[in-house]
């Protein structure tokens, strides 16, 4: 048997070294994606060893771009922006403006062209929505003031880079054109970027207009089936074959497609679970991706361009995050709100690693110059948490230590019920249970993460909570330690567990019910302190031999 497998052999390689390396810096308390980067750069051309087949990477690192942006779209919320429009469009456009001129003062003093160091400031403009939004979840800041603006600031990044990344093909093709002597017509540029544009606007047409009805209906129909498995696989097909259609018929980016493809389906009942189900595979895809991106990084860059590295990382961390400040402050909010939008936005990540690698591809951005992007993402992500750090100290010295904290406490003041049922999980399972519940008019709190249904409930009278019921600061906001049941319907064994411990913790004489998968997940939730745990399949065989004709000791 031929074991020269480099498709297989660049898998593996990246992947085990991947999660070696992201497994360590998460000890370390840094994000894995320095060491999804690290592995790259250790399977890459410029480091000993072996190296894995970089075209084949690339090609699956692609399919990693699609799901992202497609991860990006479904999460896309535009109730959430313009709840913040008036300072998250101006500000991010503002920020995106001085980053992007600062790279481009960096590059005119190394002797760059002007194409070169647009498209560098650009890159160096952009913060990461991984890294954001974690730093942002680790001190329950998501539901703050300081938080909805951090996130309404990425949603309006994220939406001019998408622009970016369908304007800079035929802008790249213009700037060749000027630098290699050819006389440009403003006509001539006019036309590009009308029919770039046209395209644009006829693919975002059908998509508002076809996709907006197709794409839930498909969803829907399979979801009737029954079948979880084809669920997922009817997601990946919307997914990858929206990005591909959209790039094979209307000559738009994977990353357009595959965004407006999430966008569609965010708006259905059915995107929570389409969400869930996609995100073992985004993950994995992504891996690949920020190992490809690694792979790129020439680590001599941090001896060979060290005072231009340094210049680029007093972009990404002090100058994006001044101006970033004397934005916030200029349109009336508080330091602290300031300080923590700044210290959210001093680092780059994945759509600075998407334009830069683009801008090589079309030549408008030198190799050197995306070694400098790499390294200043590598280090600026490295560096991010210490930023969080400062910004407590500072707090701290000032007296307000833990305010974050004790915002979001007040944002989710706790209920004022008694002898009431928690139910967690309002999905598949948690709907069937609080539709049980209103008919026999329990009093009844919902606790679920970014479910359009809790508005639903909100409506109904039946009181909800936003937030992840693993958080103790969500849980305790339901009172378990009055309440006379709990229901936790959530599919993930290990949130589930979280929250099981938690509530014995609070109340040891609750009545817990928890869903489960598995005689093992059963086990462990038992042991967490659940009083009964329910596994579909056994249910379900059971109700079926209570429905049949047969005697009762079949």
């Amino acid at each position: 048997m031929d074991h020269h497998t480099p498709l297989i052999a660049a898998i593996v390689g990246a992947i085990v070294l991947a999660f070696i390396l992201g497994a360590l810096a998460q000890r370390l308390k840094i994000s894995p994606l320095v060491g999804y980067l690290l592995a790259g750069v250790c399977v890459g051309p410029f480091t000993p060893g072996f190296v894995a087949d970089q075209g084949l990477i690339t090609e699956l690192a692609e399919i990693g771009v699609i799901l992202l942006m497609f991860g990006v779209g479904l999460h896309f919320s535009l109730k959430d922006l313009l709840a913040v429009k008036s300072i998250a469009v101006p500000g991010a456009i503002g920020q995106i403006a001085v980053a992007t001129l600062l790279g481009w003062g960096l590059a005119a003093i190394m002797g760059w062209p002007i194409s070169n160091g647009i498209v560098f400031g650009l890159a160096l403009s952009v913060a990461s929505t991984v890294v954001l939004l974690r730093a942002l979840q680790e001190r329950r800041l998501i539901e703050s003031t300081e938080g909805r603006i951090a996130v309404g600031w990425l949603i309006v990044e994220d939406l001019f880079m998408v622009l970016t990344l369908v304007l800079l093909p035929p802008l790249a093709e213009i700037a060749s054109s000027m630098d290699t002597g050819a006389s440009v017509s403003y006509g001539d540029i006019g036309l590009t970027l009308g029919i770039t544009l046209g395209k644009v606007a006829a693919f975002v047409a059908v998509m508002l207009v076809l996709g907006r009805k197709a794409v839930p209906w498909v969803l829907h129909t399979i979801a009737h089936t029954g079948s979880r498995e084809l669920f997922r696989l009817a997601v990946l097909a919307i997914a990858l074959g929206i990005a591909f259609g959209a790039a094979t018929l209307f000559g738009v980016s994977f990353a357009l497609g595959a965004f407006f493809a999430g966008m569609v389906l965010s708006e259905s009942e059915l995107s929570h679970r389409a969400a869930e189900e996609t995100l073992p595979l985004r993950d994995a895809f992504a891996v690949l991706f920020f190992v490809s991106v690694g792979m790129l990084l020439n680590p001599a860059v941090l001896i060979e361009s060290l005072w231009p590295l340094l210049g680029a990382l007093a972009i990404v961390l002090l100058g994006k995050s001044v101006a970033a400040f004397l934005i916030v402050r200029a349109f009336g909010h508080k330091t602290q709100v300031a300080l923590v939008i700044s210290a959210s936005l001093a680092q780059i990540g994945e759509f600075s690693f998407i334009l830069a690698g683009l801008g090589v591809a079309l030549g408008v951005l030198t190799q050197e110059a995306q070694d400098l992007v790499l390294a200043a993402a590598i280090i600026s992500i490295l560096l991010n948490p210490t930023a969080f750090v400062l910004l407590d100290r500072f707090r701290g010295k000032f007296g307000a230590a833990d305010a974050g904290a004790e915002k979001t406490a007040r944002e989710i003041p706790p209920t004022r019920l008694s002898d009431h049922i928690i139910l967690v999980g309002y999905g598949r399972v948690g709907s069937v249970i609080g539709e049980a519940l209103r008919k026999a008019a329990s009093t009844f709190l919902v606790i679920d993460t970014h479910n359009p249904a809790l508005e639903t409930l909100s409506a109904s009278g039946v009181e909800t909570i936003d937030g992840n019921a693993a958080d103790h600061a969500v849980f305790a906001a339901a009172k378990p330690e009055v309440a006379r049941c709990l229901f936790v319907a959530v599919p993930n064994a290990f949130e589930a567990g979280a929250i099981v411990e938690q509530a014995r913790a609070a109340n040891p004489a609750l009545p817990i019910i928890a869903r489960a998968h598995s005689d093992a997940e059963a086990q462990h939730l038992t042991a967490l302190g659940a009083t009964a745990t329910v596994i579909g399949e056994t249910e379900l065989a059971l109700e079926m031999l209570r429905r049949a004709p047969v005697p009762a000791s079949a």
